[in-house]
């Protein structure tokens, strides 16, 4: 199956990144390619753009596309937490800018094998952004606890049923081990009163996006991650994030606000003495959302929001 990926807020993601022929970029969540091949196509042979993804498929489909830049592109297989060490490896110390698109693509989401998908009832629950590692989503369907499992779905997935729905995974496995999409879903969908079932989409979607969070430490990565990136810049480089969940948009937010404004001095000091010194600006001081046309072409879209930030 060839590998797509519709890139979000594709456009307006390069407008804000407002890149450099000279300059040197990196696409830390790679995909498909979209988004590195408008960087790539503005710059010139002075130019570099380094890509960066965990998925085997994706380093695959994007070298493919990515082949007529020739030399301008490095593709390197790896997580963006560790985008420092990478970049290293290869020379590389200071950007000029940083792409983060957090959405599943649509090859991880349409590829049953790929375990993402709760509309295939024999799709295995595997969920592993990258597959070198060995802990799947079934896994934790069928190892948590039901207190660690009301706590991923009611966290990660935002389900006002994730109590229920924990309850009824624990009692199914108590017969046998739940193995497949459909088997969850159908627990998932008893668990939800009928009236609701079809309020914000497939009754599964949150538990799943939930599951799918926990196995493969999104929220932690981020978290982790983000100041070493800001780090990376140079002065005038911006990083881009686009995110899908509302706790990935609040984890960027928040850091971009304590990169802009750090200072824990009591506001009653005159003057700061903590001695914490801003690292830039925050560009986009709300979201940037899709068009209606976007939205209507691109139902994927319709959760992401983009957030900009601007090194000293």
């Amino acid at each position: 199956m060839e590998f797509t990926h519709y890139s979000v807020l594709a456009e307006e993601t390069i407008e804000y990144l407002k890149v450099r022929p000279d300059g040197i970029y990196v696409d830390g969540t790679l995909g498909g390619g979209g988004h590195a091949a408008r960087v790539a196509s503005r710059l010139s042979e002075k130019g570099r753009l380094i890509g960066i993804d965990q998925d085997a498929d994706a380093v695959r489909a994007a070298g493919e596309r990515l082949a007529p830049f020739g030399g301008r592109i490095t593709i390197l297989r790896g997580n963006f937490a560790d985008m420092a060490e990478l970049l290293q490896q290869i020379g590389i110390s200071r950007v000029d800018g940083i792409v983060l698109d957090l959405g599943v693509s649509s090859f991880q989401l349409d590829t049953p094998e790929r375990g993402f998908t709760y509309r295939v009832a024999d799709a295995p629950l595997d969920m592993r952004m990258d597959v070198r590692q060995t802990k799947t989503a079934a896994d934790i369907v069928n190892g948590y606890g039901r207190e660690e499992l009301y706590r991923v779905i009611r966290d990660y997935g935002e389900e006002r049923f994730a109590k229920q729905i924990a309850a009824n995974i624990v009692k199914a496995r108590e017969r046998k081990p739940v193995q497949t999409a459909g088997e969850l879903t159908e627990l998932i969908r008893a668990a939800i009163p009928a009236k609701y079932r079809m309020q914000g989409g497939h009754p599964a979607k949150r538990t799943f996006q939930a599951i799918r969070i926990e196995l493969n430490r999104e929220l932690d990565v981020l978290s982790k991650s983000l100041t070493g990136m800001i780090g990376l810049l140079k002065p005038g480089g911006r990083i881009c994030i686009i995110t899908f969940h509302s706790l990935e948009d609040r984890i960027v937010k928040t850091a971009f606000r304590q990169a802009e404004q750090p200072c824990t001095c009591p506001k009653e000091f005159p003057v700061c003495v903590c001695g914490k010194v801003s690292q830039g600006t925050v560009v986009t001081k709300k979201p940037v959302l899709p068009g209606e046309e976007e939205q209507k072409e691109n139902s994927r879209s319709k959760s992401a929001k983009l957030r900009v930030f601007e090194r000293k």
